[in-house]
C-alpha cells in the first residue's frame, strides 16, 4: 500500500462515553483497584453494558478486596452518565458480578510451577507493535487525528464550551496520501450525542468550529474535504441504551487504526501477566525505538509466545522497505537489547502499577503521559550505535 503513488486511508476513534469504551474503562478500573492492594493478583475482567445495567464477569485471583459495584459506579459517573436521559445513570443502574478464580492449570504455568521454572506467558498468541515517522508521536496520522478529535469532543462537553453534548461520540478521518506522505484530509466524520431539540445545523456549525478546526491542521483542509457531522440528523439516544458495550471490542481503536497487523487479543481488564497486553506494549516499545534510532521510517514487530513458556517462540521485523539495514540484522539487535520474556517486560516497563484505566480510552499508544512507559526512547542511542549508522 505505501508504495502506491496515491491512496486514501481511514481510521476511527470513539469517546470515553462510547459503550464499548465504557466497558474497557470499567474492566481496567477493576484491574487498577486490585493492583493497588495486590500487585500479583491475576485479573481477566470482562464488562457488558446495556440499558440501565453493568455486568462484570471474568477470572480473578487476588488477596485483596475490591468493592466492584462501587468501582463500576464511580467510573460511570466520571465518564458523565448521571441521568437516565443520557442512557445510563451511575446512581440507579444495576451492577451484577459473576467472578471466578483463574484456572489453576494456567496459574502454574504463569507462576513458574509447571513444566518451566520461570514465569511463562499467560497464553499463546502473537502480538504486534508498530511505529513510524509520520507524526511526532511515531504514530500513523489517521489514528492520531481521530483520537484528538474525540478527546476534544469530550473536552468541549466537560468544559461547557458546547453545552448540549452527551458523553457518547465517534470520529473518523480519511487521509489522502501521495507517494507515502499525508497531504490532505479527504473526509472528517463526527458523531456526537446531544440533548433533544438542538437543530442539526447548529450542531454541525459548533462542532466544525470548536472541534474540527481546533484539531485538524488548517493546511490539510481544502474545499474538497468532506465534513460529515451527525449525518442521521439526530443522536439523542446514546450510551448503553442505544448500543450494548463489551470489553475488547475496539482493538483497532486501541492500537494503530488499521496500520500494521493485530494479533486479535484485547488489552483492557487483563493484568500484565497476560502477554496480550504486556507483550503488545513491549512490541510498541521495540518498534518505536527502532524508528527513533533511524533504522527504519516504518517498523512493525511481531512477538509470539507459547502458554507457560517464557522465551518468545518467534520475533519478526517488517520495515516496509524503509530499513537502512536488513530486517534480519534488526531482529538480531532486538534480541540483544530487549529481554522479551514476560517477567522482564513487566519489570522493565514497570507494569505492576494502577495505570490501566487511563489507557482504556483514546488509545494505548502515542501518548506522552505518566504511566505510558512503553513510549520511552531509552534504547534508541544504543541501537543506532550498534547498527553503525
Amino acid at each position: 500500500m505505501l508504495s502506491r503513488k496515491r491512496f486514501l486511508f481511514t481510521s476511527e476513534s470513539v469517546t470515553e462515553g462510547h459503550p464499548d469504551k465504557m466497558a474497557d474503562q470499567i474492566s481496567d478500573a477493576v484491574l487498577d483497584e486490585i493492583i493497588r492492594g495486590d500487585k500479583h493478583g491475576r485479573v481477566a475482567c470482562e464488562t457488558v453494558l446495556t440499558t440501565g445495567m453493568a455486568f462484570v464477569t471474568g477470572e480473578i485471583t487476588t488477596q485483596t478486596y475490591v468493592d466492584i459495584p462501587q468501582t463500576v459506579r464511580d467510573t460511570i459517573e466520571e465518564i458523565g452518565y448521571d441521568d437516565p436521559k443520557k442512557g445510563m445513570d451511575f446512581k440507579t443502574c444495576a451492577v451484577i458480578t459473576a467472578i471466578d478464580e483463574q484456572s489453576p492449570d494456567i496459574a502454574q504455568g504463569v507462576n513458574g510451577k509447571g513444566l518451566h521454572k520461570e514465569q511463562g506467558a499467560g497464553d499463546q498468541g502473537m502480538m504486534f507493535g508498530y511505529a513510524c515517522t509520520e507524526t511526532r508521536e511515531f504514530m500513523p496520522l489517521p489514528i492520531m487525528l481521530a483520537h484528538k478529535l474525540v478527546r476534544r469532543l469530550a473536552q468541549v462537553r466537560k468544559e461547557g464550551i458546547v453545552n448540549y453534548l452527551g458523553p457518547d461520540g465517534k470520529s473518523q478521518v480519511t487521509v489522502d496520501y501521495r507517494n507515502g506522505t499525508a497531504k490532505r484530509m479527504e473526509a472528517v466524520v463526527l458523531a456526537a450525542q446531544h440533548r433533544d431539540g438542538i437543530p442539526h445545523g447548529r450542531i454541525k456549525k459548533d462542532l466544525k468550529r470548536h472541534v474540527i478546526d481546533e484539531v485538524i491542521p488548517s493546511g490539510m483542509l481544502d474545499r474538497d474535504t468532506k465534513i460529515f457531522v451527525n449525518e442521521t440528523g439526530k443522536f439523542v439516544m446514546g450510551g448503553p441504551q442505544a448500543d450494548t458495550g463489551l470489553t475488547g471490542r475496539k482493538i483497532i481503536v486501541d492500537t494503530y487504526g488499521g496500520f500494521g497487523h493485530h494479533g486479535g487479543g484485547s488489552f483492557s481488564g487483563k493484568d500484565p501477566s497476560k502477554v496480550d497486553r504486556s507483550s503488545s506494549y513491549a512490541a510498541r516499545w521495540v518498534a518505536k525505538n527502532i524508528v527513533a534510532a533511524g533504522l527504519a521510517a516504518r517498523c512493525e514487530v511481531q512477538i509470539a509466545y507459547a502458554i507457560g513458556v517464557a522465551e518468545p517462540v518467534s520475533i519478526n521485523v517488517l520495515t516496509y522497505g524503509t530499513g537502512l539495514i536488513p530486517e534480519d540484522d534488526i531482529e538480531t539487535l532486538i534480541r540483544k537489547h530487549f529481554d522479551l520474556r514476560p517477567a522482564p517486560i513487566i519489570r522493565q516497563l514497570d507494569l505492576l502499577r494502577p495505570i490501566y484505566k487511563r489507557t482504556a480510552a483514546y488509545g494505548h499508544f502515542g501518548r506522552d503521559e505518566p504511566g505510558f512507559t512503553w513510549e520511552k526512547l531509552d534504547k534508541a542511542k544504543a541501537l543506532k550505535k550498534d547498527a553503525g549508522i
